[in-house]
């Protein structure tokens, strides 16, 4: 743990500390340090705690801070230990030291003479080592991320190592509110919710339902152009399949279960696409000639996610991915990895996200992965190997790998700098063997094909969070759901309104991949100009066509963009309309 982590893991102490002496009867369950600061789950009892107090528990912070205490560690038994959380009616501690094995050696933490805590540590030595911090939020959280335990009030704070970089965090976070893209999607009329409908489970409006089908088909069109082949899946399908695979015993509580009434057999709806991508494989023998076979579906796929985790489009139960599934020889991996690099790149490219990290995600040594561990150490050299022929900029962490491989993920960068996990490759050497896939090798031997997953956006719904963020709601031309809004000065142009509108009718902006046929309205209603083009801006139309007498006259359309305005000759309409996108 580094300096700034023992900072933000201190201050989770001093928090608890400052509750302490202000609410003396509250109970507390963990507060770890995390990305960017720290935070504690903390059970106030009877009391309402919300933002507003966020303030006087951060002025008794400070004031403990200020006596510059050490943080000292002591070991003690498990007896010892819960004699402790019992004479403090610490309930949450004495569950967490309960499990602990009878011989156990349990570490305290001493804040002085103020506070202890139950804690493995490390911190920093004393208070006068920490940074500046500030608390930022209230939140609900359940004990244990269990939907069936107690809820608690979770703490948040942020701490970084000087002023400024605090200042630019919290400067960041006001410009991600303006961008929130649950606050964007209502007022863009992009999705919505229902009570009815479920939690997690979002409804795509028109508007919505043009975005996220313009990002599908343009990501399939990259792939199909790469000679991957659409293909289609069930929404249910038979437990025994994810059995088979391996993902059952895995992810076996997050299925939504189907009986059906008639069969009595148990179906699940599908939380992922690869088993059936591999039993496409399987329908029919395979020869190496074939090699290597590419599947792709846009496809949704439903996982029970808690109700506490959900939030707007980032993280659903229906969710839609733009799988890919390739089956290939091992002398055939390097290039089909290169292959789908270059499609992730020129993705993100278009999307305004060029800044992209690769994670190269290993196995660690836990007992949570399938699969020999010599196939896992030439899977994770292959994948190395082509991050470095790719020019990827990577680095490596241990645990993030598929149960049955490992990955290449890219973590693109927003407009205001913060990074997100979006589209992946992952190596399988572990479900053709599960499956029993194979074809026909060049001696005519058996021999097992490699599988490649890979998601150029991922979850279509979480990249749309994260794209709606980025963009602000001005979405690039080509994607915008509605490009041009035609606006009328009066009712004396709608003749010409109709020229325009038969140039318009006749436009293909990208005629070989089909994506984006221009999308427009008319807002000739009795409104002021002033009101229509307002209307216009607030739902963050790319261009505005502002029609009167005088452009009618002159054959011209005034045309305002966001960062311009300008007129174009009628004729020139088309040509100007098709360097925009």
């Amino acid at each position: 743990m580094n300096d700034l982590e023992k900072t933000r893991h201190t201050l989770s102490h001093v928090l608890a500390a400052a509750v302490k002496e202000l609410y003396p009867k509250a109970k507390f369950g963990i507060g770890p340090a995390i990305d960017n600061g720290f935070y504690y789950d903390i059970d106030f009892g009877d009391a309402k705690v919300s933002d507003t107090d966020l303030a006087k528990i951060e002025k008794k912070m400070r004031g403990i801070i200020a006596r510059k205490l050490p943080m000292t560690k002591r070991l003690s038994s498990k007896s010892e230990a819960l004699n402790w959380a019992r004479d403090n009616q610490q309930d949450y501690k004495i569950e967490l030291i309960e499990e602990l094995p009878e011989d156990s050696e349990i570490s305290f933490y001493d804040m002085g003479d103020v506070f202890t805590d139950l804690c493995k540590g490390p911190h920093v030595k004393d208070l006068s080592k920490v940074g500046p911090f500030k608390l930022i939020r209230v939140a609900g959280a359940y004990w244990r991320g269990d939907e069936k335990r107690q809820m608690l009030t979770r703490i948040y704070g942020v701490a970084f190592n000087t002023e400024k970089e605090l200042d630019d965090y919290l400067k960041q976070q006001e410009e991600a509110k303006k961008r929130d893209h649950r606050k964007l999607g209502k007022e863009l009329d992009l999705f919505c919710f229902s009570d009815l409908v479920g939690a997690g489970l979002p409804l795509f409006t028109p508007r919505g339902t043009e975005l996220r089908e313009l990002m599908a088909n343009y990501s399939l069109s990259l792939r199909g152009r790469e000679g991957f082949k659409k293909v289609w899946t069930p929404h249910i399908t038979k437990t025994d399949l994810y059995k088979t695979s391996g993902h059952y015993a895995k992810f076996g509580d997050e299925l939504f279960m189907v009986h059906s009434q008639v069969s009595g057999e148990d179906f699940a709806m599908k939380p992922m696409n690869c088993p059936h991508h591999a039993q496409i494989f399987a329908s029919r023998p395979r020869t190496y000639r074939d090699m290597p076979v590419r599947y792709m579906e846009a496809t949704t796929d439903y996982r029970d996610e808690k109700t506490g985790e959900l939030g707007g489009l980032s993280r659903v139960r229906s969710l839609t991915q733009d799988d890919s599934h390739v089956f290939c020889r091992n002398d055939q991996i390097k290039d089909e990895v290169k292959r789908l690099v270059g499609i992730v790149k020129e993705l993100y490219e278009t999307m305004g996200m060029q800044k992209l990290r690769a994670r190269l995600s290993y196995r660690s040594d836990e007992d949570k992965y399938l699969g020999d561990k010599k196939l896992w150490e030439m899977a994770q050299q292959q994948i190395k190997q082509a991050a470095i022929d790719n020019g990827l900029d990577y680095f490596e962490q241990e645990g993030e790998a598929a149960f049955y491989g490992p990955k290449i993920d890219f973590m693109a960068e927003d407009a205001i700098g913060r990074e997100h996990q979006l589209a992946t490759i992952q190596l399988d050497f572990v479900q053709p063997e599960r499956f029993g896939l194979e074809f026909t090798n060049s001696k005519g031997e058996k021999e097992r094909p490699v599988m490649i997953h890979h998601a150029t956006l991922g979850s279509i719904e979480r990249f749309l969070s994260v794209f709606i963020e980025h963009t602000g709601g001005w979405f690039p031309f080509w994607c915008a759901p509605e490009q041009v809004r035609i606006v009328t000065v009066n009712d004396k142009v709608s003749d010409y309104v109709s020229e325009i509108t038969a140039i318009l009718d006749k436009i293909v902006l990208n005629k070989p991949l089909k994506y984006n046929e221009l999308r427009y309205s008319v807002d000739d209603s009795a409104d002021s100009l002033g009101k229509k083009i307002k209307r216009a801006t607030e739902m963050k139309i790319p261009a505005v066509f502002v029609v009167g007498p005088k452009d009618a006259e002159e054959k011209v359309v005034s045309i305002r963009l966001r960062d311009k305005e300008e007129k174009v000759k009628l004729a020139k309409l088309a040509e100007y309309l098709k360097k925009l996108k």
